[in-house]
């Protein structure tokens, strides 16, 4: 479900009660460890944290208009979601991006709570579903620089790889 609120505190004024205390916990955690070079607002109909554009000019590869995102918050028709790009990925390789993801999913398991993850969404019925202090360490551990390299990395190992198939 994709809102049409212009800011976050419309989005959060759009929301059950339930849903908006909840959003609000994770958003709180959110705020407290994000490093100061990414900007918090509404992206692709939800709260989203990014590098603006004044940090990465180049913006998301996918539309370069829009900044890059980093994590977003959401709640969707039957769950909350919050998604976090920087353990997005398929772990095969030792890149950094790689070692941030599997820690995240280790981290998480010592905690004793169920994960309902995806590649980078986080499914929750309720914020006593998440780990807040392990999402709180998961952000920090990720400053705006650091998550620029894991993006610029990734792209160049795409670029790599087409170009290595191209040729065989």
């Amino acid at each position: 479900m994709q809102s049409k609120a212009a800011t976050v505190e419309e989005y959060l004024a759009g929301l059950p009660e339930d849903r908006r205390a909840a959003i609000a916990a994770v958003r709180k955690v959110m705020r407290e460890n994000l490093d100061p070079d990414y900007e918090e607002g509404m992206q692709y109909g939800m709260i989203g944290y990014y590098v603006p554009h004044r940090v990465y000019p180049a913006g998301y590869h996918c539309d370069p208009k829009q900044p890059l995102p980093f994590a977003a918050l959401g709640s969707q028709k039957n769950y909350m979601s919050l998604y976090l790009m920087s353990v997005y990925c398929g772990c095969e390789d030792e890149d950094a991006a790689s070692q941030h993801a599997r820690w995240f999913r280790e981290e998480w398991a010592k905690t004793g709570k169920k994960m309902d993850m995806g590649k980078a969404c986080i499914r929750f019925k309720k914020v006593e579903d998440l780990p807040l202090q392990l999402i709180g360490k998961a952000v920090k551990r990720v400053p705006a620089k650091k998550y620029i390299q894991y993006i610029e990395a990734a792209q160049a190992a795409r670029a790599g790889s087409k170009a290595k198939k191209a040729r065989a």
